[in-house]
């Protein structure tokens, strides 16, 4: 979800060629960055392409695992932040007051998109001392990478509907 270019979901179709991959995102100029990407790594076959409002637009389908790249800058960083960024689009960026917008719609709603033993791993970058504010009680398991990031969350199906995350 929030594939914008697809980078995450592409890597995920090349590394695991059995696995099927939707690539989903609101906006349709992201939407054809992925179908471009996908088409000159050789995987336009492998994926498929959705234009949807998080889940909106997804008919109930159930994954094993769900990975989210959505917007995560809080207000404030989103007004300081360096000039190149004013190329990507807004709503690329931002995420409301604490950066957190989409991500509360997407924690409600992503345990009837997980199959029981489901996984969902979502990015919210330096939003995640909010994040964890917001939801005291929900036992976010933070990834660490050995290079890049931070601010990476994973919960499962089960997780996300015994906490109520929504």
């Amino acid at each position: 979800l929030c594939c914008g270019g697809g980078c995450i979901g592409l890597a995920v179709a090349h590394y695991y060629p059995e696995v099927a991959v939707d690539l989903v995102d609101i906006d349709p100029g992201a939407l054809a960055l992925a179908r471009e990407n996908a088409a000159s790594l050789g995987l336009a076959e492998r994926v498929n392409i959705i234009e949807s409002d998080l889940f909106a637009a997804l008919d109930g389908r159930r994954y094993d695992l769900i990975l989210s790249n959505p917007p995560y800058v809080d207000s404030e960083d989103l007004a300081a932040l360096p000039g190149e960024f004013r190329h990507e689009p807004e709503l690329a960026l931002g995420s409301g007051v604490d950066g957190l917008d989409l991500t509360r719609r997407l924690l409600a709603a992503a345990a009837s998109h997980l199959v029981d033993t489901g996984l969902l791993v979502v990015e919210v970058g330096n939003s995640w001392p909010a994040l964890e504010r917001a939801y005291p009680r929900v036992p976010f398991t933070w990834l660490e990478f050995e290079h890049g990031g931070h601010g990476v969350f994973a919960l499962t199906a089960k997780e996300l509907q015994d906490y109520g995350a929504g």
